[in-house]
């Protein structure tokens, strides 16, 4: 008999999964997360769980889904109780997550998420709302004001819609209360996070109330941090086999590879769960792990989940599988190393050995459809900003401008064996009207460079770079992914 995951049934699962050897009755609601989704659940809520294990019982999580009530629905017959399956070659161990002691849906009540916020009992605020939950304007700088949900929280925050406006009406409830400001870790890949964070929260709070804007300046903490794990999109098929495997049945599945990291800044207000006593790293300057992560990790994972999606290949591991594959990724890290400053604790050729490790993981099946989702917001940091860097020093970038141009040529909706697939992103319609109204690949490529939100200003700075891309983009369309990577890495086809 399969039993379903719950409170009930957890004195009932085999040796073979970890519980929580804790009382979940006794946690408190110390912690708040925004953006209650897969990676949360692997990692920040993992690092709790494991405080809550040390036996201090003040940082239960109270998660919020701010769109959708699916993580919710999935797990309120759970008793919010989830299994973290953490596998990689050598094999996998499986442990019941129980820090999530309550679950919001906020347009359902928004109210709820606010009162939860402002509970004496909260110091801490977490977010994972991926780079378009912050709305910001990366033309113009600031809350992009026309996002109709920004807009709303302009206007009024009886109901808050967005990340920020809860924040802010919160914090406000707080203040009234006679209550401390908490502190409101970003979690997200984003460089300088916690200040793009503060920024959006000061600026929708000067939007209503400057003397409330001034307390939160004062009395608020927004720390950066660089947070890392792989956390595939878990699918029923492998619900399914946990069920026959394990004997239990769990919606709320999540599954990750054994690595885990998470750096945060030394910037707190009130009081901390000791996040270092399970891991955590406290520096006092985020911004070289964060480019690190951002620019070699994360760069190559876009990069490959474009090429990779264009040729047909489903999966990470076997994009890097292939030799010629392989070669492409060291060389757009060659590029990409020469912008960091690493911290003295990162050996940068340890970690690109690690990375191609994790990248070659068979059993987390992780796809580079999923990576290459809302790639507009992604490709600035990831892209971007080293090449831009490169660009001024006056070095060669080819792998990283081969990244844009398989950016571009994902934006048509098209793989080279000319099967179609929907663009995942939030300006995937400007994307897709710059392809509509173009003659050619050159004629794409210009009007795709022009779009400062993305680019900022490369094309116009440096000129040449759009024929070179131009020219790529049309090798990777007329000869495919495959050619063209054996091309660029000196090996046969």
């Amino acid at each position: 008999m399969t039993n379903r995951l719950s409170t009930d049934t957890l004195p009932l699962l085999n040796g073979r999964i970890a519980t929580p050897s804790y009382d979940r009755a006794a946690l408190a609601e110390g912690v708040v997360h925004l953006g209650l989704g897969a990676f949360n659940r692997a990692h920040q809520a993992a690092y709790l769980d494991a405080i809550a294990k040390q036996g201090d019982p003040r940082w239960g999580i109270v998660g919020v889904s701010l769109r959708s009530p699916g993580v919710r629905d999935r797990l309120a017959s759970q008793d919010g109780l989830y299994t973290l399956l953490v596998r990689d070659g050598a094999g996998e161990e499986a442990q019941v997550i129980g820090a999530l002691k309550r679950m919001l849906v906020a347009p359902e009540d928004p109210e709820a998420v606010v009162a939860a916020m402002a509970q004496p009992s909260v110091h801490l605020v977490t977010l994972t709302v991926t780079e378009k939950g912050y709305a910001l304007d990366r033309a113009k700088g600031g809350l992009d004001t026309s996002n109709p949900d920004i807009a709303a929280d302009l206007a009024s925050l009886a109901a808050p819609r967005t990340a920020p406006g809860f924040i802010v009406a919160a914090l406000n409830r707080r203040r009234v209360a006679g209550l401390p400001a908490f502190t409101a870790a970003s979690c997200d890949n984003l460089p300088h996070n916690g200040a793009l964070l503060r920024d959006a929260v000061l600026a929708m709070a000067r939007a209503h109330d400057a003397k409330l804007a001034d307390w939160i300046e004062t009395n608020g903490a927004f720390p950066a941090s660089m947070v890392d794990r792989i956390v595939p999109a878990t699918t029923q098929e492998r619900i399914d086999r946990f069920a026959t495997d394990y004997g239990v049945l769990d919606d709320g599945l999540i599954e990750t590879e054994p690595f885990t990291q998470w750096v945060l800044e030394r910037n707190f207000v009130g009081e901390m769960p000791d996040l270092a006593s399970v891991g955590v790293t406290y520096t006092a300057a985020v911004a070289p792990w964060e480019d690190a992560k951002l620019r070699m990790l994360n760069g190559a994972h876009s990069t490959l989940a474009y090429l990779g999606g264009l040729a047909g290949i489903a999966y990470v591991h076997e994009f890097v599988a292939d030799a010629r594959r392989r070669a492409l990724i060291e060389r757009l890290w060659d590029e990409s190393a020469t912008t960091l400053n690493p911290p003295p604790e990162l050996d940068l050729a340890r970690y690109r050995a690690d990375l191609l490790h994790r990248f070659a993981n068979p059993r987390l099946q992780h796809k580079t459809y999923q990576i290459a989702m809302d790639g507009s917001q992604k490709l600035p940091q990831r892209i971007v900003a080293p090449l831009r860097a490169r660009l001024e020093a006056g070095l060669p970038s080819p792998m990283l401008e081969l990244a844009v141009a398989a950016w571009m040529a994902w934006q048509r909706g098209v793989d080279a064996q000319g099967n179609r697939f929907t663009v995942d992103d939030p300006l995937a319609a400007k994307t897709a009207l710059a392809w509509a109204n173009s003659a050619s690949p050159d004629d794409a490529c210009a009007r795709l460079l022009a779009m400062i939100e993305i680019f900022g200003n490369v094309a116009q700075q440096w000129p040449d770079l759009a024929w070179r891309t131009a020219k790529t983009l049309r090798r990777l369309i007329e000869d495919g992914p495959a050619a063209l990577i054996a091309d660029m890495t000196g090996a046969e086809a």
